[in-house]
């Protein structure tokens, strides 16, 4: 294989191609509801309703400590990466997405059955955080089963653009989210949306959870897990041989994902609660400027996915992160204003980088790991990146607000993760795109 791009055969799409991608993005898309409605949730909800001791010391305080249990969970994807990396490597990529899926499920809709801390004193907060903690193990494993499914089912030419479809279950689990938050905020009102109704889309995932759950049951295994039952490669022990031959490639990982994630978790999380507190806009203003940049962020990582088999993927993501670097800082004095329309415009142009920094992960990833070891590197990597990237993101943006009373300032802090994760990923050979996957020819 050559260091230039394979251009793409004509390709029709078979009906268990199309079965997979639906299977990998609906799983994603549930992932992401399921995260989008708890990061709403906490920047709006929590630290009155479960965080009261932090309440009474400083409303401020309590608002960090919410966004806290937002990141908390992060803390143990790596585990839960290394658990289903496991499964996933010695047993299948599809039996790793039903038991994810499951688990998410179980996470997201407790939290909508916990009582406040006013019904139940500490309980509250305990049972809160027991449960993200959950979510977070299952969605260590979630992605990298979902990158796989999708990336090793893909022709030549065609992995970006089909790697990018449990990406765009980010967006798309935004743009569900924020449409029922903004549903039921119009049908009962803010004051009653405060008091039962953020209840609702956490129950509402119940119905989400069993839709997924039947399709990626129909789904195929990976024809590459196939080839490596059939020899035998499954016998090594997948998490000893990562760290024995790949680290090079789990650190890179985690720091490519760096930059993409923080951002990200800004548009998902922090943007809505901070045009509510700070610009003094009405939840309904902010829901719906989230709701156009879920649109954004999905056509661009579309793109960035197509961009990545035409182009090359590190050329891809080099210019998304380059991008980012120049946005992070303009973009604070638009939103500032509190006008609905430069509010909304400046979050839409933040999807434009975050497109070519997100759609062309899974193929990327899967690239640089050889089959036997894949699913534990991904996930690994993923995870661990996730944590440095967008695990506490929202809280790191509140406390530099805090402290600097500048909101530029989370421009700076995204634009300098930027910079590590450009440097990351130009570190990427460029010759393993379109690589052959499949493990007699892995490296």
């Amino acid at each position: 294989m050559t260091s230039s791009v394979a251009a793409a055969p004509p390709h029709k799409m078979s009906t268990e191609e199309r079965k997979v991608l639906t299977g990998t993005l609906v799983g994603t898309t549930i992932e992401w509801y399921d995260f989008f409605i708890y990061a709403q949730a906490a920047g709006l909800i929590l630290a009155t309703h479960y965080f009261n001791p932090a309440g009474n010391e400083s409303a401020a305080l309590a608002q960090i400590v919410a966004w806290a249990s937002l990141g908390i969970s992060f803390i143990f994807r790596p585990l839960g990466a290394i658990v289903a990396g496991h499964i996933g490597d010695r047993y299948g990529r599809r039996i790793t997405l039903v038991l994810t899926l499951i688990a998410m499920g179980v996470a997201t809709v407790g939290v909508g059955l916990v009582p406040t801390y006013q019904s139940i004193g500490i309980a509250a907060p305990i049972l809160v955080v027991a449960l993200r903690i959950l979510q977070g193990f299952s969605a260590g494993g979630e992605w990298g089963g979902a990158a796989l499914m999708s990336v090793e089912h893909a022709p030549i030419g065609k992995r970006g653009l089909f790697g990018a479809f449990p990406q765009i279950g980010v967006p798309l689990g935004m743009i569900l989210a924020t449409a029922v938050v903004l549903l039921i905020n119009l049908t009962i009102g803010p004051e009653a949306y405060l008091a039962y109704g953020w209840r609702i889309p956490f129950l509402l995932s119940i119905v989400l959870i069993g839709v997924g759950f039947y399709i990626r049951r129909s789904v195929d295994e990976s024809p590459v897990f196939l080839e490596m039952q059939e020899l035998k490669s499954e016998e090594s022990a997948p998490l000893k041989e990562l760290f024995r031959t790949n680290t090079k490639e789990v650190i890179l990982a985690a720091l490519i994902f760096i930059a993409n994630n923080a951002a990200g978790y800004l548009v998902i999380a922090f943007f809505a609660a901070y045009g509510v507190k700070a610009l003094g806009m009405s939840r309904n203003e902010t829901l719906t400027a989230s709701l156009i940049g879920g649109f954004g962020w999905f056509v661009f990582t579309l793109l960035g996915g197509w961009m990545s088999d035409k182009f090359g993927r590190v050329r891809t993501f080099q210019l998304g992160y380059i991008a980012m670097i120049i946005w992070a800082v303009p973009m604070w004095f638009m939103i500032d204003t509190g006008n609905i329309v430069l509010f909304t415009l400046a979050i839409f142009i933040l999807t434009m980088t975050l497109g070519p920094s997100y759609g062309p992960q899974s193929a990327l990833y899967a690239e640089m790991f050889p089959a036997r070891v894949r699913f534990s590197g991904i996930s690994i990597g993923y995870a661990i990146g996730s944590i440095f990237g967008g695990a506490f993101a929202p809280m790191i943006a509140e406390m530099l607000l805090t402290e600097t009373g500048k909101s530029w300032s989370i421009g700076a802090y995204i634009a300098i993760a930027a910079v590590i994760s450009l440097v990351a990923v130009s570190m990427v050979p460029r010759s393993i795109q379109d690589i052959n996957l499949h493990p007699e020819k892995a490296r």
